[in-house]
């Protein structure tokens, strides 16, 4: 059976049970401070468990994408090393929202396994919670007695609160679980060691292949547990594990959900899989995993980046890099090469891939390339580092630079560490990441409290997009902290305020308890739940209050969020349909635009997007919205984002139907013709693939152009009122770079004369030659190039030599290479402990040769006698 199979059976045997099958929600998450990317099948359902909001249906099945490579639920060091774990993995569940709970959820699970999938009831065994004296917990006899119907009272284990109790977090929804093991041993290791010894022991080939969590309790800040306001059944059974037991292999990488991947990697670097050597084996698993968890952000929006979720995309990606450069002797871009493969693996289960494959493929391609750079630099950076070792041994501190500047993990770095026989810090490597980490830890942590519940209400009701203004009451309210800063969240039983999403700011504005006027500074969502942040309580929060929005705020903003529409059209008539939003920022002031994109748009090309922008505001074109099935939307031609989540019903924004469709969210104006003008400010790169537009509308277009023509009045001005100041201009800098030029050949002349002066000043101090001089240069670089002249004129030598430049000191310090390798001289070491101080500035370079610039120009005499008294 195939893995496609073996994923439309489970599907199939829950619509069976009355399940509505639901899409997997993006893997990468929104609207949600506690996660980066989607870690479990719950996840899009977490509103429901806590009684935020009533579910659709209450029962549902799907198959979630999810990615666990941070925080808790953190595998990426065992990828590749093992045969079960993974970075990206598909979680196939079924959910009841209050409906069934243990008895159904127990005899379905067990009827599929066994009936449908036909797996050996022999080789399966069962845990379930055995309970927690510390949290008053009990054994779980429900689980333990409906388990008995089925399955042999020998084969049902009690597990622990580790692995028997599921926790989504520090907080939140929670319950006992209770899960399939699955003993995939040939039978006669079976014969020799029981089964159930090796259930949760890590054994390789005795592995947990479903869980079923039992929803009942929602886990406060203080560590205590209250009831959830309906128990839930949340289960998930990992995909790749199931189609390995599925097809009798030994390893999730032997099935055809990765054999694919393999193949393809095999044909490009000429090595085959399976062989002796392990590492390449690993090589090949790493690649064959991350690939997908890299695919499938990037579709889902997520780009690689420096900080937050963006880092950890570009982490994994590097890692699978490393692995490919150090072990499968690959020295070009490799993993984009496998974005076809993988596109068309997962064409009917998660279309998005295949749709902007081409897309995926640029930025994974650029990714690639710039960290084999990176990496080349950071090979020479540990060469010359080991050249000029006095022991073999690389410090902590160096192995950290090499992890955090270069993107080397400590285990290559260890690597080509043995090579050389050289050892590596591991100690001080381990000080300065923690150092690291609590700094970032630091930087953005989030102290919330539990929530006051004045009201049982499961959701906010947005009204805003009808009325400003509203008499409402609060229904919950909690206080958080963020880098020292106290503030309240509240939740009204319905709202104006729009909640910061889709790229477009939150409102502002007033709430009023009983005449006392409290500010809302900002309206952000937690998962469906809108949060109003204010900076204080009220005296009195319980009764009726007013809710009122900043009214010129939100116009501002729908005018920006509405022009983003009417932009995103005129680029695909212009630049080709490839054109996709990848992101946004609507805000008062102005509107981003990042969008799907292979080179820089010309200025020609600017110039008719910008013309049509302004064409379809001259038109005065009604801002039509209605609310449709989403079948019927798409139909329609409404352009849907990658990366959100859309529910059947969707809000349809319409400017023409010929021209601009849209899925959306936000706010907007009632006619084009609002906008009165529209005007790009700057065009530029984001990542590979991405470009990013920033313009502005209204009022804020009209003083961009009146500031735009106020400076060419004073540029015609400065020149002399030209007919033609562009060619005025042009010649001018014409004349400037003869000058400059002229200029350069004066100075060379005069560092020359002055290197031949100098020849004959050279001092003998302890058998070196020494010259120390303040000297007269237009810049820094002079003071290079004398050095350089002389360098190879005196041998033997300590140059020091010193400007006044604009002011400031300037200083360079040159010691010839025999010197470093007899004396240990070290100019950088000079310059930090020497030099810098004296001079009030820093400084660094090579051992050879090194410069320093300080605020104090007049200590220039005192910079050379501490040289020349140092040797």
């Amino acid at each position: 059976m195939t893995a496609p199979e073996i994923r439309q059976q489970f599907l199939d045997f829950f619509t069976s049970k009355g399940h509505h099958i639901v899409p997997s929600a993006p893997i990468v998450v929104k609207n949600d401070p506690t996660l980066l990317f989607t870690n479990a099948g719950m996840n899009q359902f977490k509103d429901y468990f806590l009684g935020n909001r009533a579910p659709a249906w209450k029962r549902v099945a799907d198959t979630q994408k999810c990615l666990r490579v941070s925080g808790k639920h953190n595998d990426l060091e065992e990828v590749g090393i093992d045969t079960y774990h993974h970075t990206m993995f598909e979680m196939l569940g079924n959910w009841s929202f209050g409906d069934y709970f243990k008895e159904e959820a127990i005899a379905w699970s067990w009827e599929l396994l066994t009936e449908i999938y036909k797996i050996p009831k022999d080789r399966l065994y069962v845990t379930v919670f055995e309970g927690d004296a510390k949290e008053g917990l009990p054994k779980d006899e429900e689980a333990y007695n409906f388990w008995k119907q089925h399955i042999a009272e020998d084969r049902i284990l009690l597990g622990n609160k580790k692995d028997n109790f599921w926790e989504m977090g520090d907080t939140g929804p929670c319950g006992p679980c209770s899960e399939v093991h699955v003993d995939c041993r040939p039978d006669s290791e079976r014969a020799q060691t029981d089964g159930s010894k090796l259930v949760n022991a890590d054994d390789p080939q005795v592995i947990e292949i479903w869980n079923n969590v039992f929803m009942q309790f929602n886990r406060l800040k203080d560590g205590s547990l209250e009831p959830l306001p309906a128990q839930h059944v949340d289960t998930g059974m990992g995909f790749e594990r199931l189609v390995r037991v599925m097809q009798g292999k030994s390893s999730n990488y032997d099935t055809d959900v990765f054999m694919g991947t393999i193949h393809s990697t095999e044909q490009l670097t000429g090595h085959t899989y399976g062989r002796t050597d392990s590492k390449q084996d690993v090589a090949f698993r790493v690649i064959a995993d991350h690939i997908r968890a890299i695919c499938f952000t990037i579709a889902d929006g997520q780009l690689p980046a420096n900080t937050g979720a963006g880092y950890v995309i570009r982490r994994i990606l590097r890692r699978a890099v490393r692995y490919y450069f150090s072990f499968l002797d690959q020295k070009k871009p490799l993993l984009h090469e496998l974005v076809p493969v993988l596109a068309q693996q997962f064409a009917t289960v998660f279309p998005e891939l295949l749709q902007q494959a081409d897309f995926v493929k640029k930025v994974v391609f650029e990714e690639e390339n710039s960290f084999l750079r990176t990496l080349d630099s950071g090979i020479r950076r540990i060469e010359d580092f080991m050249g000029n070792a006095k022991q073999k041994s690389i410090d902590g501190r160096t192995a950290f630079e090499l992890n955090d500047t270069y993107g080397f993990p400590i285990d290559l770095t260890e690597l080509i560490a043995s090579e050389n026989s050289f050892t590596v810090d591991k100690e001080g490597f381990n000080a300065a990441l923690k150092e690291q980490k609590d700094r970032s830890r630091a930087a953005t942590e989030l102290d919330t409290d539990d929530w006051t519940v004045l009201d049982e209400t499961p959701s906010t009701k947005f009204i805003g997009y009808e009325l400003f203004g509203t008499e409402t009451h609060v229904t919950k309210y909690r206080k958080i902290k963020s880098k020292g800063k106290e503030q309240y969240q509240l939740v009204l039983a319905q709202t104006p305020f729009y909640a910061e999403s889709g790229g477009q700011i939150g409102d502002t504005g007033l709430i009023t308890f009983n005449g006392e006027a409290i500010t809302v500074t900002d309206t952000k969502k937690e998962n469906d739940l809108i949060v109003h942040f204010v900076d204080k309580l009220p005296v009195t929060i319980t009764g009726t209050v007013t809710a009122v929005i900043d009214r010129e705020k939100r116009q501002l903003t729908a005018l920006n969020h509405s022009a983003t529409h009417l932009l995103h059209a005129a680029l695909r008539q212009v630049l080709g349909t490839h054109v996709a939003q990848k992101g946004s920022l609507v805000n008062t002031a102005y509107l981003r635009f990042d969008f799907s994109h292979f080179a820089k748009v010309t200025d020609e090309e600017l110039a008719k997007i910008e013309d049509i922008v302004n064409e379809k505001i001259r038109a005065n074109i009604p801002v039509v919205i209605k609310e449709l099935p989403k079948e019927e939307a798409l139909k329609l031609g409404a352009m849907a984002l990658f990366g959100e989540k859309y529910g059947d019903v969707v809000r349809v924004v319409v400017m023409d139907p010929a021209y601009s469709v849209e899925l959306c969210g936000g706010t907007h104006i009632a006619a084009t013709g609002e906008l009165g003008l529209f005007k790009f400010t700057s065009e530029s790169a984001v990542a590979a693939g991405v470009r990013r537009i920033e313009a502005v509308t209204g009022n804020n277009a009209l003083s961009f152009v009146n500031n735009e023509l106020q400076q060419l009045k004073e540029v015609k001005a400065a020149l002399k009122n030209p007919k033609e100041p562009a060619k005025a201009i042009e010649t001018l800098l014409q004349d400037k770079a003869i000058l400059e030029k002229q200029l350069e050949l004066l100075e060379q002349e005069k560092l020359k004369q002055l290197s031949a002066s100098l020849k004959s000043q050279v001092e003998q101090i302890n058998g070196i030659n020494f010259l120390g001089k303040i000297v007269e240069v237009s810049s820094a670089d002079g003071l290079k190039q004398l050095c350089t002249n002389l360098k190879n004129e005196i041998s033997n030598h300590v140059f020091i030599f010193a400007a006044n430049v604009g002011g400031k000191a300037s200083v360079a310090l040159m010691i010839s290479d025999n010197l470093v390798a007899e004396k240990g001289l070290d100019a950088p070491k000079i310059i930090k402990e020497k030099i810098a101080p004296i001079i009030k500035g820093g400084g660094g370079g090579q051992k050879s040769f090194a410069t320093a610039g300080g605020q104090e120009a007049g200590q220039l005499d005192q910079v050379i006698s501490q040289v020349k008294a140092m040797l």
